[in-house]
């Protein structure tokens, strides 16, 4: 899809539907809007069922006052219209009710983003607007003049979050990373608490993704296939909330050191075929940008001849155990065990600094490992046996996190674990 492309009132009808469908706001919660190069504002509608939303409910409020649409725009549009005052260069906004935020907003608290580089990139600091009526002149003023001192997300207090950025694709991405943090917060500070990143650190966040490049001068029936079932696993990841838009990367193999990678900076729900990379040892597909983690993926398919996926994403559950102290306890029901085995800890910085260390610290027993403030990374024979490891680890993850409101956990002793791995590794 070529998002972009899309007049205004696709584009959020599109991005309210995905919004809805992630369980991200309510029938009656939440509205959008987009400011376009005639001054026109487009926003969501009052009072119409966010689930069933058409392009023609879309309202559109001219520059002369002039509202065309079957509706009356949302009731907050007069902080729409205030924050396109403050803020110029901003072009799309994302008010939503997502439950993680609101836990935040009504504990008058700030999610911190500083549990990993990505999260903060994206996000960046989060402002903090007190409480006013809904749909209030005196709301519009404060939301917009916290966006007016240079945050890009806005906490509103005992009430939601706002977005905003240069188009409704930037905010929705700063909104959904946002709510993926809030949801992350709150699962290690049930754990006991969490690391986060100094400036310093995030920093240190930089991969080398600027290869020599090169033409292919065919495409193979192998790569063909494998490009189609690598985007319906991304596709499935994203789905499945083992990624969000911002997060996520998966390679495969196709044969010795030839391999195809997502793209750097694509919406991990729109990627095609033809937007993955194809890597052929260093060099990268011509006019195209492999995803920043591609010289890690390079160094482990290089060291791993029979891995044949490699798949790190930030699964919200499985992603907490790698920010807090706690260890991760594969030893639940024996499938966690089997698929995951014990998961190490690669400490921060090792996997764009150090790439070959990471790739000695698998092996085929330890397909799956824990990227410090980072990620979660499942390797496999195929793409099918990797995304099953990154979906087992967040639902064991889940099932842990889950289980401490209930007591402590029990897990299979040691004499039962030899007797799964005689039968089933051996």
């Amino acid at each position: 899809m070529d998002f972009p492309l899309l007049p205004p009132r696709h584009q959020l009808v599109e991005m309210l539907t995905r919004i809805y469908e992630q369980g991200m706001t309510t029938t009656s919660g939440g509205n959008l809007s987009i400011k376009d190069d005639e001054g026109n504002i487009w926003i969501t509608p009052a009072g119409v069922d966010k689930g069933s939303l058409t392009p023609a409910d879309i309202v559109c409020c001219r520059p002369d006052g002039q509202i065309d649409g079957p509706h009356r725009p949302s009731s907050e549009y007069p902080f729409h219209r205030m924050i396109y005052q403050a803020r110029p260069d901003l072009r799309a906004l994302v008010h939503a009710h997502p439950p993680g935020l609101v836990a935040f907003s009504i504990a008058r608290k700030l999610p911190d983003t500083r549990i990993n580089p990505q999260s903060r990139d994206v996000c960046g600091e989060v402002g903090y607007a007190a409480y006013a009526l809904p749909g209030s002149e005196a709301l519009g003023k404060e939301i917009a003049d916290t966006f007016s001192k240079g945050f890009n997300s806005v906490m509103l207090e005992n009430h939601g979050v706002v977005t905003g950025g240069v188009d409704l694709l930037d905010a929705f991405h700063r909104f959904e990373t946002l709510e993926y943090c809030a949801q992350i917060n709150i699962r290690a500070n049930a754990l006991g608490g969490y690391r986060t990143l100094t400036d310093a650190e995030i920093d240190r966040f930089s991969f080398d993704n600027a290869l020599p490049t090169f033409d292919p001068a065919v495409r193979s029936s192998r790569e063909r296939e494998l490009r189609l079932e690598l985007c319906a696993i991304v596709q499935r990841a994203y789905a499945r909330r083992l990624m969000i838009s911002t997060g996520g990367t998966v390679s495969v193999r196709i044969s010795g050191g030839r391999f195809l990678i997502t793209p750097y900076g694509f919406d991990r729900k729109y990627v095609e075929p033809d937007d993955l990379v194809l890597i052929d040892g260093v060099r990268a597909e011509v006019g195209k940008t492999p995803s920043r983690s591609v010289r890690l993926h390079e160094k482990i398919y290089a060291a791993h001849p029979t891995i044949n996926c490699i798949m790190s994403a930030q699964p919200p559950n499985a992603t907490t155990y790698s920010i807090v102290n706690q260890h991760f306890d594969t030893r639940t029901i024996p499938e966690s065990y089997l698929l995951l085995r014990d998961l190490p800890v690669a400490p921060y910085g090792l996997p764009f600094e150090k790439p070959e260390q990471v790739a000695a610290m698998l092996s085929k027993d330890t397909p799956v490992i824990l990227l410090q403030n980072d990620a979660v990374l499942a390797t496999g024979g195929s793409v099918l046996e990797a995304f099953d490891r990154m979906e087992v680890a967040e639902f064991s993850a889940q099932a842990l996190i889950q289980s401490l409101s209930i007591g402590q956990i029990v897990p299979i002793g040691d004499e039962e674990i030899d007797h799964l791995k005689k039968k089933f590794l051996h």
